[in-house]
């Protein structure tokens, strides 16, 4: 049986084929992904290991921020005198970094990354430890003088003896570069500026006596785990975060890892689509190579074979192609890094394809995706086999599949789509967003189940009404591609479902986002009252000189600052919320449309008050007059009346969750050294608007990280967010497509292989090449649109619920992509003359009488 296996398999590999190009896809997305992540990881590990002090003392980070405030945590530059005398501490050195600056050239452009990498200003402290050397010009000295990296200089063409202006917290100031600076490890991807030691903390914090952190080397022969224990107990960690050097790598990764995960997930979901579409494609493949094998399973049976060694027989074949399809992946999967790697090197993070880590556990993923996904798949084929009668040896071929009832899919499809209809009448009708968004996942996949199980039942009916027109347009050739796609519901039902999983998604995900831009373009437009939001174009806050210097533009009125603050609130019923509240001027009135459920903006604003979402403080027992515990940075703590309740909903609130907003009076009391996000303006009373702007442009033309928007270019801000998710999507139903284009190829070359001997009469009848031809595509635009037909429908359903789980974040607009769905439409028609190319060729092209006479 073993020999009589491999012989099977050798036939039948360029039947194989196909459904093995669906193992490598997915595969190789595993691999790669697995690859790229521990590359970049362990390259960072050990960046972080070798630049790390011994022990690294920092303010304590109690409250994260969603979004930035520019405000900087500091300690006492004293501290590192006071360090310097513990026991075992060998030298101690005050540190300034911060990352709230924009560096310009002389003519006002940027000289940091575009990718969303930081730009860093730091003290020149050259240690052995240092990222970087100096490698041409001199070290900083004064105030005037500072270095710039290689990698940003070679971007940017700057030289030394070019003047920067550097825009920082307490104000702007001029530097003459007058040294590079080259990594000796890794570069990141960040733009670095360094200034000369005794000046850097003025210049960057505001004050010679402030310190973002303390670097401390230890004396030999005192261990960091040891030394990090005295310096603890002599400073005390209240007020501060003290960290060894491997502490201090991994908090470092930890902040790294969020970047990777968003890279890994996004690529395992595209090893998910093809996987799951992959499916399909082996089921049908060892579906039809086992009902063209009738005879031969049942002449092996004749011979002796028992049912568990024909079974045993075919997952063989089924292992050895998940073998030869995950080898294939695997080495797949080791390009698709090192093309991943090449890519971060053109966004400024310049890592080694030799360096490259291939872990144990990438090829063991590889291979558990790979072969355990061919051996599912081709269980219930295996078990078909294992069920041919001896018999059949002496009996003609037959088609599977071809008039066996489908009472139990009838059953079982109608049973799992009652289910997930239920779970999605559920979502829709749910209050509760996190319920809903639960359902909607379980209505989602329920429903998937149910449409692939009962897809061979819809064939009939919707063919028939897809396909009516082929006999009036094509005669007896579209009539007979017809008939051939009605032939085997199951096998048609199949074939459609791999292109229907891509479809649905989209199509779920198209109406989603085309119903998120709309509400978010109905919220702005009740919302926002400003003539302009100024704005950082990657949304980090900006220096009170921009603020100044709009303020002072000629034909500017009204402005309103927005301002973030990181808070923690102890609510009524017990729970502590750690959130980001916005602080506004007082007359955000003029600005913004704010509806309230009580209460007014006045009183939300006024010193020692606070505004809150209405649904937000209904479920935590919250009421107007409440008095609530507050915790800000820097362990400074009082407590907030709340003094009004707004009825936006999520999207249209001023914060994060719970929508909290106050005076920015109250901000700058608790969060001190914070900087402005948004500047709400407004023109001058007989100041036009679209005269404004270009005064405004001009006045910022010195700060190119902010931008002008008026409420178009907000809406399109929105809209561009939105599309980049949509985008991805988009990606992933191209893979799906490629996946459903070869099943639809595979089906058809074995359907053709299966109806030989009928193509060969049909040409000895007089069937010309040109007519063959077109009956093959013809089945395959009628396969392809119906899988079509089944994907957006079920994406329809699933993008509506999914706006109602929206709707609970008041995102409550409704809008359907029709112009999307029709080109879909068409798209599935062109993917099957596509898919049909090879097949009709090769059915062209055969010997009639060779046919003829095929068994």
């Amino acid at each position: 049986m073993l020999k009589a296996t491999l012989r099977s398999f050798l036939a039948h590999k360029g039947r194989l084929l196909l459904s093995a190009l669906a193992i490598v896809l997915s595969v190789a997305f595993v691999a790669g992904s697995l690859i790229f992540s521990d590359t970049v990881t362990r390259t960072f590990d050990r960046l972080f290991a070798s630049t790390s002090a011994d022990v690294t003392i920092e303010p304590k980070q109690d409250l994260k921020s969603a979004v930035p405030t520019g405000a900087v945590q500091t300690l006492p530059a004293s501290l590192a005198e006071r360090v310097a005398g513990v026991d075992g501490v060998a030298s101690a050195h005050s540190d300034v970094g911060v990352e709230n600056i924009t560096v310009v050239d002389s003519g006002n452009k940027s000289v940091g990354p575009t990718t969303g990498a930081p730009t860093i200003a730091s003290d020149w402290y050259l240690t052995d430890r240092s990222p970087v050397k100096l490698t041409s010009g001199h070290a900083p000295h004064g105030a005037s003088e500072a270095l710039l990296d290689a990698d940003t200089a070679d971007k940017k063409h700057v030289k030394i003896g070019d003047t920067l202006t550097v825009m920082a917290q307490p104000g702007s100031f001029k530097v003459e570069i007058v040294g590079i600076a080259t990594f000796t490890t890794t570069n990141p991807g960040a733009a670095l500026v360094f200034l000369d030691p005794e000046t850097a903390a003025d210049q960057l914090l505001g004050s010679a006596d402030r310190a973002t952190g303390i670097s401390v080397d230890a004396a030999p022969g005192v261990s960091d785990a040891e030394l990090k224990r005295r310096i603890g107990s002599a400073v005390g960690t209240g007020a501060y975060e003290v960290r060894t050097a491997d502490e201090q790598a991994k908090s470092a990764a930890a902040a790294l890892g969020g970047f990777l995960d968003v890279i890994k997930y996004v690529m395992l979901g595209f090893a998910g689509i093809a996987v799951l579409v992959g499916v399909f494609l082996i089921v049908n493949t060892f579906s039809m190579l086992i009902a063209q094998r009738t005879r031969e399973l049942g002449l092996l049976r004749a011979l002796g074979a028992d049912r568990r060694q024909v079974r045993r027989s075919v997952l063989t074949e089924a292992v050895l192609l998940g073998l030869v399809g995950s080898t294939l992946g695997l080495a797949a999967g080791i390009g698709l890094a090192a093309g991943l790697i090449k890519l971060m090197s053109a966004f400024g993070m310049n890592l080694k394809t030799t360096e490259m880590v291939v872990g144990w556990a990438t090829p063991v993923a590889a291979y558990v995706v790979g072969v355990g996904v061919t051996f599912v798949a081709a269980y219930l084929p295996a078990r078909r086999a294992a069920r041919v009668s001896p018999m059949a040896a002496l009996a003609d071929a037959d088609i599977s599949g071809v008039g066996r009832p489908l009472k139990v899919r009838a059953v079982v499809g109608s049973l799992v789509g009652a289910a997930g209809v239920a779970a999605l009448v559920g979502c829709a009708t749910a209050g509760k967003t996190a319920s809903a968004a639960s359902l909607l996942g379980l209505g989602v996949v329920l429903t998937l189940v149910a449409t692939v199980i009962a897809g061979p039942l819809l064939v009939r009916p919707v063919i028939r009404v897809l396909g009516a027109a082929f006999p009036a347009l094509f005669g007896s050739i579209g009539r007979m591609s017809q008939r051939n796609a009605l032939r085997n519901p199951r096998r048609t039902g199949a074939t459609a479902s791999a292109l229907m999983v891509g479809l649905a998604l989209v199509g779920g995900m198209s109406v989603a986002s085309a119903s998120m831009s709309s509400s978010f373009d109905q919220q702005i437009d009740k919302t926002l009252g400003a003539d302009f939001v100024i704005q950082n174009s990657n949304f980090v806050p900006f220096s009170q000189e921009v603020t100044d210097k709009v303020r002072g533009t000629e034909g500017v009125g009204l402005v309103v600052r927005q301002r973030f603050a990181p808070l923690a609130v102890r609510l009524p019923d017990g729970k502590r919320v750690e959130t980001t509240a916005a602080g506004y001027d007082a007359r955000v009135d003029d600005v913004a449309h704010v509806t309230y459920a009580e209460g007014d903006s006045a009183a939300a604003l006024a010193d020692g008050s606070v505004g809150m979402d209405a649904d937000f403080a209904k479920d935590h027992g919250v009421r107007v007059g409440s008095v609530l515990p507050v915790e800000f940075p820097g362990d400074r703590t009082t407590e907030l009346k709340v003094a009004a309740l707004t009825d936006q909903g999520s999207s249209g609130g001023f914060g994060t969750q719970g929508g909290l907003f106050l005076g920015i009076g109250t901000v700058e009391k608790y969060v001190p050294g914070g900087q402005d996000s948004s500047l709400y303006v407004n023109a001058a009373s007989g100041t036009d608007a679209d005269r404004l702007r270009p005064v405004l442009e001009a006045a910022l033309d010195p700060y190119p990280q902010v931008q002008v928007r008026d409420q178009a270019d907000y809406k399109k801000l929105v809209h561009d967010q939105i599309a980049v998710l949509l985008y991805l999507v988009y990606a992933l139903l191209g893979l799906a497509i490629v996946i459903a284009v070869l099943g639809v190829v595979n089906t058809l070359a074995l359907s053709v292989v299966e109806r030989t001997r009928e193509i060969g009469l049909l040409r000895a009848i007089g069937l010309a090449r040109r007519q063959l031809r077109r009956m093959i595509r013809l089945e395959s635009v009628v396969i392809a649109v119906f899988g079509a037909v089944l994907g957006l429908a079920l994406g329809l359903v699933w993008g509506v619920c999914t706006q109602q789980v929206l709707a609970l974040q008041g995102m409550k607009v409704l809008t359907i992509p029709w112009g999307t769905i029709v080109a879909v439409m068409i798209g599935s028609a062109v993917v099957g003359v596509v898919a049909a190319l090879l097949p009709a060729l090769r059915a062209s092209r055969m010997n009639v009488l060779a046919a003829i006479a095929h068994e």
